[in-house]
């Protein structure tokens, strides 16, 4: 009687062991392995980007659904408590104005949870000084305050009743100065010189050879100028066509040098005449144009010899 036997699976080996699937690593996590910070790091970043988005887009549905302020303010009191709060100012841009004044008008707030921080009225606080032409404010969460200021650029230094102040190239104060640190600026003298700025300088670009030796300008009855130079003359412009006389003199002076040789005063107010002076001479003289004069005059100042009153 034949006998069949049954056989059961092989015996395991000892020490065997089952070999587990490779985890393959996903592009992002590559990214994130590559970066020179912590993954903790970037987890707490993205948990504040999260947040800050949550908090911003309650707060424009309390405003949409028109929920009363004072639930509003306490959603973003909640929110300042929560660490979004103006802890630090970034002041970019300064480079003359006080950096206090500004940070004390960033700072002046109501509430310092960022969500109340009303950016546009600290922009117009900041445009009230003179110093600032335009100022940018933004967030940056959770706790930062960005602050970018152009500032205005000086153009010239405004005397009147013995007060010195730095003016811009507009005619805007910007702050006063003392008389013992006057910066190497043209000097503005007079009532009302300081709103005639624009009209200077375009005064001053009507003649570039002598812009560099005008050291001061007085507002004659707030209607004419009179320059004075390095070398100590002082000139006359006629209340009309001040920029085409200037450019006048400019001339005669290349043709015939008249600075720095011994006038004290120069007068183009009659626009068909140069009129100077010399010291203690009670006369006056005409200076005569170079294309109207066939030979030079003997006269070792370079002046003619025709005299006639001052005008």
């Amino acid at each position: 009687m034949s006998r069949t036997i049954k056989r059961g699976p092989p015996p395991k080996r000892p020490g065997a062991r089952r070999k587990q699937p490779v985890r393959k690593v996903g592009l992002f996590e590559r990214a994130i392995g590559a970066m020179p910070v912590s993954e903790d790091t970037i987890r707490k970043a993205a948990t504040w980007t999260i947040t800050g988005g949550g908090i911003a887009l309650a707060l424009a549905a309390v405003t949409w659904i028109g929920i009363p302020g004072m639930i509003g303010s306490a959603i973003a009191e909640g929110a300042g408590q929560a660490g979004f709060r103006v802890e630090q100012i970034e002041v970019t841009g300064l480079k003359r104005m006080d950096r206090m004044s500004v940070y004390a008008v960033a700072l002046d707030q109501q509430s310092r949870a960022m969500p109340l921080v009303d950016l546009e009225a600290v922009r117009q606080k900041l445009l009230r000084y003179g110093w600032i032409a335009d100022a940018h404010v933004s967030r940056r969460l959770p706790d930062t305050l960005l602050v970018d200021i152009v500032e205005r650029t000086p153009a010239a230094v405004w005397q009147d009743n013995g007060q010195l102040t730095l003016i811009d190239k507009d005619g805007i104060l910007l702050e006063p100065v003392r008389a013992d640190a006057i910066p190497d600026l043209p000097l503005v003298i007079g009532p009302g010189a300081d709103r005639q700025e624009p009209g200077y300088q375009a005064l001053l670009a009507a003649a570039p050879a002598l812009k560099p030796r005008v050291k001061a300008a007085t507002w004659i009855g707030n209607r004419r100028w009179d320059l004075t130079f390095d070398s100590g003359e002082t000139l006359a412009l006629p209340e009309d066509g001040a920029p085409g006389a200037l450019l006048k003199f400019a001339e005669l002076d290349g043709a015939r040098p008249l600075l720095g040789r011994g006038w004290i005063r120069f007068d183009m107010r009659d626009p068909s005449k140069l009129v100077a002076r010399k010291p203690g001479a009670s006369m006056a003289h005409n200076v005569p144009d170079p294309s109207e004069v066939a030979t030079p005059p003997s006269s070792s100042d370079g002046a003619g010899t025709q005299t006639g009153a001052e005008g």
